[in-house]
């Protein structure tokens, strides 16, 4: 298992335009991340444009903490990601992927882990999260399963 690279991917019936779409109005993040609770735009920013900047706030169980994020990829209808850092610490890289499937689209969430080996060791202390590749598999798998249910149910409107 590769501890510094996650993915997961989800066919969702729904264009990759409206997916993209909803994936990087980083505003919603909170209606598909389980540990997402809200994204600002920061900066003057407002929507998805490479070196664009947003500020997340997290929450698992009691523990709660927010990042600031950095667009690195803004391309409509095909690829959305961005750069975690914790104060100066790089953490990590979010990529959604969008490639069209007949009349629906296979999105595939990539996490890439950037922290640097001590963030690495000292993390299952600090955040309670022993198998941080583990736990992200499985709240990637449940992102795009709850953005597959609005994706869809917006569609059947």
């Amino acid at each position: 298992m590769n501890d510094t690279e996650v993915r997961v991917e989800e066919r969702i019936d729904a264009p990759p335009g409206s997916l993209y779409e909803l994936v990087s109005d980083v505003t919603r993040m909170d209606e598909w991340s389980p540990e997402t609770r809200s994204c600002r735009w920061l900066g003057g920013a407002n929507g998805p444009a490479v070196g664009a900047r947003f500020r997340g706030a997290n929450r698992d169980g009691w523990r709660r903490w927010s990042t600031t994020c950095t667009v690195v990829a803004a391309d409509p209808g095909r690829r959305f990601a961005f750069d975690v850092d914790f104060g100066r610490f790089p953490i990590s890289r979010w990529t959604y992927e969008f490639a069209a499937d007949g009349d629906g689209t296979v999105v595939t969430e990539v996490w890439h882990d950037r922290r640097r080996p001590w963030m690495v060791r000292i993390s299952p202390v600090v955040m309670g999260v022993p198998d941080r590749p583990g736990h992200n598999r499985e709240g990637m798998q449940q992102t795009l399963a709850s953005l597959r249910r609005a994706a869809e149910a917006k569609r059947s409107r």
